[in-house]
């Protein structure tokens, strides 16, 4: 496989420098060692190893990677391990693919409070399906399923939304039977977006109430409790957006591209573009308008926010 004409680690090492001048003070350990490691990664500073053909004694040096689980070149093994273990585990039945997501108006909090609000997120999202899908007036029955956490879209913005692959169907109350839903339908998009976002505002409102949040810079004003009511009222008046299909050639299509996120960045290395003049320029699928192959160009510094953001 050729190299890609650009990588993140070069976007990095050209300027890093700049990026940590301008937000330094604000970035996580994780996030410097990200940086470090991916600005290394496969280069000399890790050393290397030889390679040697079983068959004609051909030998190959190659450098060692960094091993970070946010690296673009280091997913591979992990990935593998990851989608053959779920492989496993599938049932011969049909599967749903439903996508839970957070209203972008929670972003800056879920930046300030990851742990808490993405825990939050995976208990609201877990307790909402069992729920509804235990309602006899639904499918009455116990389910299962597999969740997995994006926190970004295709422009390297923050967009937190949950995955998960769902059997079509359940065991009965009494575990005596399979229970499966009509072919064309799980359960009620509405009801799940309605009970998805009780459960996980009420959530919020307990954080908020017992001071687990850190509440800093633009979050600040929320410190008050008639600003932080002001900011829960829309978000209890709006539609919370929950999709839910049957995925198209049963489960597996999807499993390989949740593996991709479970152990690769946002964005991989084949879809940079070029480096000109400090701005990166990058291919974006454009998922409202028929997945059309979109171009955008960012500030080279601004791309490494963006990057590094993802990485907690």
């Amino acid at each position: 496989m050729t190299r890609p004409i650009l990588e993140v680690a070069d976007v990095i090492r050209q300027y890093g420098a700049a990026y940590l001048a301008r937000y330094g003070a604000t970035v996580s350990p994780e996030q410097h060692r990200a940086l470090r490691a991916i600005a290394v990664c496969r280069t000399a500073a890790l050393g290397g190893h030889i390679t040697q053909c079983d068959h004609c004694g051909h030998e190959e040096q190659a450098y060692n990677s960094c091993g970070n689980r946010h690296c673009p070149k280091c997913p591979g093994r992990a990935q593998a391990a990851w989608l053959a273990a779920r492989e496993a585990e599938l049932l011969d039945v049909p599967y749903v693919h439903v996508v839970f997501t957070l209203p972008h108006t929670l972003s800056p909090l879920a930046i300030q409070n990851p742990r808490v609000l993405y825990n939050l997120l995976f208990q609201a999202v877990a307790e909402t399906l069992l729920t509804v899908a235990r309602d006899p007036h639904h499918l009455g029955a116990e389910i299962g399923f597999l969740a997995v956490l994006h926190t970004w879209g295709q422009t390297l913005h923050h967009h937190p939304h949950l995955h998960c692959v769902v059997p079509g169907g359940g065991l009965s109350p009494d575990g005596a039977q399979w229970r499966a839903c009509r072919p064309t339908f799980f359960l009620p998009v509405r009801v799940l977006s309605r009970v998805f976002r009780r459960l996980f505002l009420t959530g919020l409102q307990q954080a908020y109430t017992a001071g687990a949040l850190t509440l800093e810079g633009r979050c600040h004003p929320l410190t008050e409790h008639a600003r932080w009511q002001q900011f829960l009222n829309p978000l209890w008046a709006t539609e919370w957006v929950v999709y839910a299909k049957p995925p198209v050639g049963g489960p597996g299509p999807v499993l390989k591209y949740l593996a991709r996120y479970t152990h690769r960045v946002a964005i991989t290395n084949r879809r940079l573009l070029a480096l000109e003049e400090g701005r990166v320029t990058f291919r974006w699928k454009d998922y409202a308008h028929g997945n059309r192959q979109r171009l955008m160009t960012l500030d080279a510094v601004e791309f490494i926010r963006r990057f590094l953001l993802l990485c907690g």
